[in-house]
């Protein structure tokens, strides 16, 4: 059986992305002292991913604790995404239907202490495998809005960086709590990203923003997950439902996780990069990462 026949295109395609894995390598650089903000903007320029071990080790909020976040959290709502299985704005296959949709998580309002109190219970209990997985993952500056009690714990800009995107404010400061099951898709930001490790460990996959044409983006429809209204036991997989929506937005469907299925022709080329953070690390993520 022959293969098809390349065109030019494919041809320059693959010579670009494998060029470019032989001259960046496949790993990411590490530095165990703060850069300046030169030797930061070098890794800015060449768009490349930066892990900075104990960048952040002397915040306050390396001291925090469950006790604590509840104790400066008492009274506060926060927003928190709710998923059967961790899954929050993922790529999900109805087999029902046979249709694969991007699936927004069921959104709620409650209490921080609730919040914090179930994905504790949830990752030291018997709970664990419940279909009712809690995260809060809003990117709407919540670190200056909803968990301001706690904006006091960091520093308020990160002087280097700062420096080296030519004094900019950052747009955002989001706080992110989950466990072990919370799990974000493959996808890219448009735009730069330092990510500070405060407890725990986070596992990261990267790959570089030529990697596009391996991980086949598709236009999918949108779907949010819900409870069916006749169900009643919240934490039981057959209460969650799809609602269907009638937008469309350009996803990737490739798992580096999972690399047999939703292949393109490009995706035997992909070289993802795994970085693992620690309390007190830090990840600068470029543009598109």
């Amino acid at each position: 059986m022959t293969e098809p026949r390349r065109s030019s295109m494919e041809t320059a395609m693959e010579e670009l992305i494998s060029t470019y894995h032989e001259l960046n390598g496949s790993h990411v650089d590490e530095l165990a002292e703060l850069p300046t903000p030169l030797e930061f903007m070098q890794y800015v320029r060449r768009g490349r991913p930066l892990v900075i071990r104990g960048a952040v080790s002397e915040w306050p909020a390396m001291q925090w604790t469950a006790e604590y976040l509840e104790t400066e959290m008492t009274g506060s709502r926060v927003q928190i995404a709710v998923t059967p299985s961790g899954n929050a704005d993922a790529v999900v296959l109805n087999h029902d239907e046979n249709q694969t949709y991007f699936v927004k998580p069921l959104e709620r309002d409650e209490y921080f202490t609730d919040f914090i109190h179930d994905i504790r219970a949830q990752e030291f209990s018997d709970l664990r495998e419940t279909n009712n997985v809690k995260y809060s993952q809003a990117q709407n500056d919540n670190l200056r809005g909803e968990y301001v009690n706690l904006y006091k714990d960091v520093d308020k800009d990160i002087s280097w960086a700062k420096i080296a995107f030519g004094g900019q404010e950052p747009d955002a400061i989001n706080l992110w709590i989950g466990n072990s099951r919370s799990v974000t898709a493959l996808h890219k930001d448009n735009y730069e990203n330092i990510y500070c490790q405060i407890i725990g460990s986070k596992h990261f996959v990267l790959l570089s923003p030529l990697e596009t044409a391996c991980v086949n983006e598709r236009m999918l429809p949108c779907a949010t997950y819900a409870l069916n209204a006749s169900s009643r036991v919240y934490r039981r997989k057959q209460g969650w439902q799809l609602s269907i929506e009638q937008e469309t937005v350009p996803f990737a469907t490739w798992n580096p996780d999972n690399p047999i299925e939703q292949q393109t022709r490009f995706t035997h080329l992909s070289r993802p990069l795994r970085v693992d953070l620690n309390p007190g690390d830090l990840l600068y993520l470029p543009t598109l990462w």
